[in-house]
């Protein structure tokens, strides 16, 4: 074989090899997908999940509201927009203590709301919601994630054809604002006020005359005279209400709401046609919330009632006998729902036997207020 030959059959072994070892190559590697990308360079992913979710509270109200915000943002960071709550203000789509019911019947979605205001169609719900003298945001966060609190509430909701997702929690409300002060049960006797959930039932019991109105109807009430004080929120939440302007004692502790948490529900039959990763990232969205949500309720109370002197608004603490007395009424109004209602008797049992063992911990642990 000649030189020229022999290089000329080196040359085709060499593009035989090269064809021969593309052809081996496997499939997927021939037909890579294209990533589409935004502006951000952030990939860019089809919309699979895209609910209509209703809340019980302006998206406005700081803490209180805003949360939900959070969550879906943190939602559409995580999935490149593929799952989208599309939020809609309170009575866009439903009136806000309806939503639950809207999400049974399958009408929306989903919903972020205050299940104290099932109060009516589910006794029991409020024992999510808030309790009074209950537990402080850290101890029913506890009690959802490691004490059972969970198992039950979704069990709860399950029979209404909801999913429950714990997803925010505040601190503890004001104890209401009152155009006179408050010295003793006396003074509240025969007053008109609005209050929400087993505190409306202790504060009625009191011998108040108590009204039930979405955020948005209080201050037009309290103004115009149809009630003489109300509860609602956190102080920063009340002064952007504009509470403040009408009546000027913004009474402490809030006993009757010492956490205020807050659920996203979820249609069952939607939560469980998702596929499981869809359900653990919706799932640590919420997560999430709780914690920001906690963070931010703390994080902005300080700064309005350090002012309240600046706008001529008096910050009260309730006497320890008022409080009393409320515990003592409280007592009972919590006996009476127990005995009325199986459901409320076995969630309340579950809290005080968390509380009874977490009180070893909280009373060694922690320093005194007053230290």
């Amino acid at each position: 074989m000649s030189k020229r030959e022999a290089l000329f059959a080196i040359i085709v072994a060499f593009l035989v090899g090269i064809i021969g070892s593309l052809s081996l190559r496997p499939q997927s590697l021939e037909k890579a997908p294209i990533v589409q990308h935004s502006e951000n360079n952030k990939p860019m992913n089809s919309v699979r999940i895209k609910w209509r979710v209703p809340v019980a509270f302006g998206t406005n109200l700081p803490a209180l509201g805003d949360n939900i915000l959070y969550v879906a943002n943190q939602l559409r960071g995580m999935t490149g927009n593929a799952i989208d709550l599309q939020i809609f203000e309170p009575g866009e789509l439903v009136p806000p203590f309806s939503i639950t019911d809207a999400i049974r019947d399958g009408k929306v979605e989903a919903g972020y709301t205050w299940l104290g205001y099932d109060q009516g169609k589910i006794p029991s719900a409020p024992l999510f919601a808030a309790v009074p003298f209950g537990m402080e945001p850290w101890e029913f966060s506890a009690w959802w994630y490691e004490g059972g609190g969970k198992k039950l509430g979704q069990d709860l909701y399950a029979k209404q054809n909801i999913h429950l997702i714990y997803c925010g929690i505040t601190g503890p409300e004001t104890a209401g604002w009152f155009r006179d002060p408050v010295r003793s049960l006396k003074d509240v006797k025969g007053l008109k006020i609005r209050f929400a959930g087993i505190g409306g039932k202790v504060i009625q019991k009191a011998g108040a005359s108590v009204t039930m109105l979405p955020g948005g109807e209080i201050f037009q009430a309290l103004e115009k005279g149809a009630i003489d004080a109300t509860e609602y929120s956190l102080p920063v939440v009340d002064q952007l209400l504009g509470f403040n302007r009408v009546a000027k004692f913004n009474y402490y502790p809030g006993w009757h709401q010492p956490a205020t948490s807050l659920h996203l529900a979820i249609n069952s039959d939607v939560w469980n046609n998702l596929v499981s990763s869809d359900q653990q990232l919706i799932e640590t969205a919420c997560s999430a919330g709780v914690t920001n949500n906690l963070a931010r309720s703390e994080a902005l109370q300080g700064a309005i009632i350090s002012q309240f002197a600046n706008i001529g608004v008096s910050a009260e603490i309730l006497p320890e006998e008022i409080l009393r007395e409320l515990k003592r009424i409280t007592d009972e109004v919590m006996h009476l729902e127990a005995s009325a209602d199986e459901d409320f008797k076995v969630i309340l049992e579950s809290q005080k036997v968390f509380r009874e063992n977490y009180s070893h911990w909280k009373s060694h642990a922690y320093l005194p207020r007053d230290f």
